[in-house]
């Protein structure tokens, strides 16, 4: 994987964006390239041609179904933060979920093509 985009929907407060900086630092640290955004439930559509994986506040669980929904038409795989990555604020943690996402959205490519 060359490069990993993330987009974190969690109503772009403090949490988020303090996740999306240990994300980033995390990736850095372990030499993953990526780029870690959080934006607002209303920003996702926009974002969606754009990057690899969609990842939910746990706030947004009841949601996750009609996200699930505007990211197939892109390819995107969307899931919930656990609690306990989202309340820890752990980067390391959030970014082996992105990966693993992202790598089976690759994996799906591969046997589709």
């Amino acid at each position: 994987m060359e490069k990993i985009r993330i987009l974190l929907c969690c109503g772009a407060g403090y949490s988020s964006g303090l996740l999306a900086q240990k994300t980033k630092r995390a990736a850095r640290d372990r030499g993953i390239q990526a780029s870690v955004d959080s934006r607002s439930e209303a920003q996702v559509e926009s974002f969606l041609g754009k990057i690899d994986v969609l990842l939910l506040g746990p706030h947004y669980a009841k949601s996750l179904e009609k996200f699930q929904e505007l990211a197939r038409p892109y390819g995107v795989p969307a899931a919930v933060i656990p609690h306990q990555i989202y309340g820890l604020i752990d980067g390391n943690a959030l970014l082996d979920m992105a990966v693993r996402l992202a790598a089976g959205k690759q994996e799906g490519e591969k046997q589709d093509g």
